[in-house]
């Protein structure tokens, strides 16, 4: 898709490359264990994975599949297939192996470096007959359990135009597919370079890579630190859902910037024991990725008060195109989430109308976005491209799906999905809302709301709650202090007190599995 941007020189990996020339010693990435590469050490190791999957047959615009825990080889790796010329697509490895071969599929990969003891299973569910095992001499010395599965056919039709192509992030489809969202190494480079702006990296901070390198968040982990020389510090999928440990990473490893979703930064508030550890190197922390209810944030910053607080907003297919810093002190009145604020990136945003008319200020609509960082397109879904994208004053602009307004100030209000959002008894209810009048009670960590429909046609609402107090509420205490907070006909029908809310693998409410719950 042609989103008006000009044409940048620069590729993701010469960053690596520009920091190896400056600091050679200087350490690229370590793991919270001790393993540890510096930048000179890191670039090697990729320019070993570049000869051998060029060896392969694998030339620009090509795709490589990247199926493996995170550490320093998967980090290695990334950078030897964007040497390459290639694109790299990362899935979650713990994934069922029939969706995973779902994707590598779907994009045609050309190689696929994976973990041996998921390699024979996978090859099995690929579809074609011509898949081999072959040896891999970097990851036999350096990085044990890795090897690549590779293909002697060419490139299936339906490759990208774009030679530019960096990465393809895969996320759920309304279809009930994986949909591959393409970024080029433009795109991201607009998002890393107003994070440079942004937050001035040095080459003593220590950045955070808490996300999966399937999730969208993990691009500022990679490659901001990479550019400014500084160091990023793996956290891997068990640790990053363990307070406690990642309390001790923050302390031990000194990180400077941290990023996560709110989900997480949850659990360090309650479980992590913040108090008991030294974490005053912290100087930046952001999160992403879902709405941060305000009585969690305003603990967290009790607990961190150091910080500079950065809320940033943006689908997987722009990036970060929108962002706010949050204010040294929130107002105590101030009960509703934070706004999602202004643009970045060198993104530019408008609201529309259903009708496509521009909201007033003040006025809710659809989230429209255009610039240096949106997404090159859907991979191989054009009737979803056509969907996905409008063009308005010479621009092509992409529909987020979310809801906001623009408040007085200028910032951005998020509302809602726009596949949220459902009509009850005549009225419009966005979901969103019930949840955040939901997190106002002291005793519930987490909500969670879903629509279903019954056999008569009524739409009814169920909500999902954890509980933090001794005895759980019953029906009648929580509908009492729904209706409190909420107009009668956005009161849920009924609840669930779980001890836990399920999460998708990128530590988002797994909204899919609560509706198998209800």
């Amino acid at each position: 898709m042609d989103s008006g941007r000009g044409v940048r020189k620069l590729r993701l990996e010469e960053l690596l490359a520009a920091s190896t020339s400056r600091t050679p010693k200087a350490i690229a990435a370590m793991e919270p264990g001790g393993a540890q590469l510096t930048y000179s050490e890191l670039s090697l190791y990729a320019d070993e994975v570049y000869r051998e999957l060029t060896a392969l047959g694998v030339v620009p615009g090509d795709r490589v599949g990247l199926c493996v825990p995170k550490c320093l080889g998967a980090l290695a790796t990334i950078f030897g297939i964007l040497k390459a010329g290639a694109a790299y697509v990362p899935v979650d490895a713990s994934a069922p192996t029939a969706r995973n071969a779902y994707i590598f599929g779907n994009c045609a990969t050309k190689a696929i470096v994976i973990d041996v003891g998921r390699a024979e299973s996978l090859r099995a569910e690929l579809s074609g007959g011509d898949w081999e095992l072959c040896r891999s001499p970097a990851f036999e010395q350096r990085q044990a359990g890795f090897v690549v599965l590779g293909r002697g056919s060419a490139r299936a039709d339906g490759s990208p135009p774009e030679t530019g192509l960096a990465y393809i992030l895969y996320t759920s489809g309304s279809t009930g597919r994986p949909k591959g969202v393409m970024h080029s190494h433009s795109t991201a480079l607009s998002f890393i370079d107003w994070c440079s702006q942004e937050f001035r990296p040095e080459p003593h901070d220590r950045f955070s890579s808490h996300a999966p390198f399937h999730f969208d968040l993990s691009i500022l982990d990679i490659y901001v630190p990479i550019k400014h020389g500084a160091s990023v510090v793996l956290i891997g999928a068990d640790a990053g859902k363990q307070p406690g440990t990642l309390t001790r990473i923050i302390a031990d490893q000194k990180i400077t910037v941290w990023y996560s979703t709110p989900s997480i930064l949850r659990m360090l508030i309650e479980y992590g024991k913040l108090e008991e550890h030294d974490t005053s190197a912290l100087r930046i922390v952001c999160f992403a990725g879902e709405v941060f209810p305000i009585k969690h944030l305003r603990a967290l910053m009790a607990h961190l008060p150091k910080p500079a607080y950065y809320n940033l907003y943006g689908p997987t297919e722009t990036n970060v195109c929108t962002y706010f810093k949050v204010p040294a002190n929130i107002p105590e009145y101030q009960e509703t989430s934070l706004p999602i604020g202004k643009p970045c990136s060198g993104d530019i945003t408008r609201v529309v109308l259903p009708d496509g008319a521009e909201a007033a200020q003040g006025t809710e609509g659809e989230l429209l976005v255009a610039g240096g960082s949106v997404m090159l397109g859907y991979w191989n879904l054009p009737e979803l491209n056509a969907a996905a994208f409008s063009t308005h004053g010479g621009r092509t602009w992409y529909r987020t799906g979310d809801v906001v307004r623009e408040d007085e100030s200028g910032d951005y209000i998020f509302l809602g999905r726009r596949d949220r959002m459902i009509k009850r008894r005549g009225f419009r209810v966005e979901l969103g809302e019930i949840e955040a009048a939901l997190h106002r009670h002291p005793a519930i960590p987490e909500a969670a709301v879903i629509a279903k429909t019954t056999d008569q046609g009524e739409v009814q609402v169920h909500a999902f709650i954890s509980w933090s107090d001794q005895s759980p509420p019953s029906t009648v205490e929580l509908k009492r202090f729904s209706s409190r907070n909420l107009p009668l006909y956005m009161v849920p029908d009924q609840f669930s007190v779980v001890a836990e809310l399920p999460k998708t693998s990128t530590d988002k409410i797994d909204y899919q599995r609560l509706k198998g719950f209800a």
